[in-house]
């Protein structure tokens, strides 16, 4: 089976070829960055590409834009994201590449080859692999997206005009609606994101945080 991989660092490289190259895999490009990756995969064929996310120059999302356009140009790759972050955002783009032939592990989990080597064999196979934690991961930051759905577009401009600083006055005058108005939306927030009955500023704080991570995903 023929892999390529990228990852910038070239001890991590390096490491990966020899475990790969004992589990009976045949590493033919071994690069440490997504533009070097995709200009060699134009003239060598791969059953499955294995890569980081974060690579030069920019070290944000380089992998992930690798792995996109290799789904596009070569549809038939398998591709196994390896990272170090749980981020649901990175896993779902990942998993948005399709139902077959995607994977995306945990540096810290994979504490042997075998597991390495299994699940290479699984996507390059058309399957699916991903780990636990980010599993989990995922099904957190869509709860999330869920909670704030439960609130209508009123609800919404209050949270965030709660999120500017604004006090209910305040609210009131920038929504064009009563004070008492928006005292039922701010109650009807709180309800909503199941902020606790706290004091009420410690409540516009937490509910203005849960929809700032939320956001943030």
């Amino acid at each position: 089976m023929r892999v390529a991989l990228a990852d910038d660092s070239r001890l991590f490289r390096n490491a990966l070829v020899e475990m790969l190259g004992g589990l009976g895999f045949e590493v033919v490009i071994a690069a440490g960055r997504a533009d070097d990756l995709l200009l060699r995969l134009r003239s060598t064929a791969v059953d499955v590409v294995l890569l980081d996310i974060r690579m030069p120059p920019t070290r944000t999302d380089e992998g992930l834009r690798a792995a996109e356009q290799i789904r596009q140009e070569h549809p038939g790759v398998g591709i196994l994201v390896l990272s170090t972050f749980t981020d649901g955002h990175y896993a779902e783009r990942v998993l948005s590449l399709g139902d077959r032939g995607v994977g995306y592990l945990l540096k810290d989990e994979v504490d042997d080859a075998e597991t390495l080597g299994a699940a290479l064999r699984r996507v390059a196979e058309g399957g699916c692999a991903v780990d636990p934690h980010v599993i989990s991961a995922l099904l957190t930051r869509q709860r999330h997206v869920r909670t704030l759905e439960r609130l209508s577009d009123s609800e919404r401009r209050v949270l965030v005009l709660m999120a500017e600083g604004h006090s209910n006055a305040g609210i009131a005058a920038a929504a064009n609606v009563s004070k008492k108005t928006v005292e039922k939306q701010v109650t009807a927030v709180f309800e909503k994101l199941e902020v606790p009955g706290e004091e009420q500023h410690n409540r516009r704080v937490l509910a203005v945080v849960k929809w700032l991570r939320t956001a943030g995903d």
